[in-house]
C-alpha cells in the first residue's frame, strides 16, 4: 500500500446569467478527480487531497512534509499555483520554490505523476507553464513552450507499446477512447509505454532515487470520457501506476 497525495483537480467559476433586462452573477465551486481518488483507494492505497485553490498559500514549504508520501500526483494544476504564495505577490516576502522542492522530493526517492489536462504540462495558451521548471527536470518528457493541447473530438484510442511493463499488468484490452491529450516529447532514456499517434501518451522513468511518470490525458472529463471512468481497467491502471511510482 502506498500513501498518495493528489494535488489539483478543482476550479471556481463565475457565470453571468442574462434574463431579459436583468443580469446577475452566479459563482460555483467544482472538484474533479473523485474517480481517481476512489480508484486508488479501491486498490488499497491511502489517499489525501490538496485542491487547487489551497495550493498557493497552504501547500507544504518543507520537503519533510512531502516525504511522508510515497507518491504525489499533479493533475490539472499549473506551475504558478506553486510559485506564487500570496505573501510574495502582495508583500514581496520570499518563500521557498516549491517546484524545486518537488524535484528534490523525486530525486530523493519519491514518486511523481503528472496527469494531463488544460492546466498540465504546457496547457491552454501555455499557461500551465512547466517548461523550463524544476518539475520538468524530473519528468520523463519535455514540455512544449506553447499551447500543447491536442483536441480529438472524434476520439482517439491510445496504443500500448510496452504491454509487459508493470504499469500495464493485468489490464483489459482494448483501451477506451479519449477526447484529447497534451503533446509532449519523450526524453532520452525514458520508457514510452503508450502512444497516441506518434506522441507519447504514457511515459515513465527512474530519476535519481525516485520515479516519475507522465500521463498525457485526463483522469476525468472532458478528455477522459465516461467510457474511461467506467472502464473495467480504470482502478487497476491507476493502482498499478501508483504502485510502480512507489517503488513496487
Amino acid at each position: 500500500m502506498a500513501r498518495i497525495l493528489v494535488v489539483g483537480e478543482q476550479w471556481t467559476s463565475a457565470t453571468t446569467e442574462v434574463k431579459g433586462p436583468i443580469a446577475y452573477s452566479i459563482g460555483a465551486y467544482k472538484e474533479d478527480g473523485t474517480a481517481l481518488v476512489e480508484a486508488l483507494r479501491s486498490r488499497g492505497h491511502e489517499v489525501d487531497r490538496f485542491v487547487t485553490c489551497r495550493v498557493p498559500e497552504y501547500f507544504p514549504e518543507d520537503i519533510t512534509q512531502l516525504r511522508g508520501y510515497d507518491v504525489i500526483c499533479l493533475s490539472d494544476i499549473g506551475a504558478d499555483a506553486f510559485l506564487f504564495h500570496p505573501e510574495m505577490l502582495t508583500k514581496s516576502i520570499r518563500h521557498p520554490n516549491r517546484l524545486s522542492m518537488l524535484r528534490d522530493y523525486v530525486t530523493g526517492g519519491g514518486g511523481l505523476a503528472m496527469i494531463g489536462g488544460w492546466m498540465s504540462f504546457s496547457g491552454i495558451d501555455g499557461k500551465a507553464r512547466y517548461h523550463g521548471t524544476a518539475v520538468e527536470e524530473v519528468l520523463p518528457v519535455t514540455c512544449l513552450t506553447f499551447d500543447d493541447r491536442q483536441e480529438c473530438p472524434e476520439g482517439i484510442v491510445p496504443e500500448v507499446i510496452q504491454p509487459s511493463h508493470p504499469i500495464m499488468k493485468s489490464l483489459p484490452s482494448p483501451w477506451p477512447f479519449f477526447l484529447g491529450y497534451n503533446r509532449v516529447v519523450a526524453k532520452p532514456g525514458s520508457s514510452v509505454i503508450m502512444k497516441a499517434g506518434d506522441d507519447p501518451f504514457l511515459s515513465a522513468w527512474t530519476c535519481g532515487k525516485g520515479r516519475a511518470s507522465a500521463f498525457a490525458s485526463d483522469c476525468a472529463p472532458h478528455w477522459g470520457p465516461s467510457d474511461f471512468l467506467k472502464w473495467e481497467g480504470y482502478a487497476a491502471f491507476w493502482g498499478n501506476l501508483a504502485g510502480w511510482l512507489a517503488g513496487a
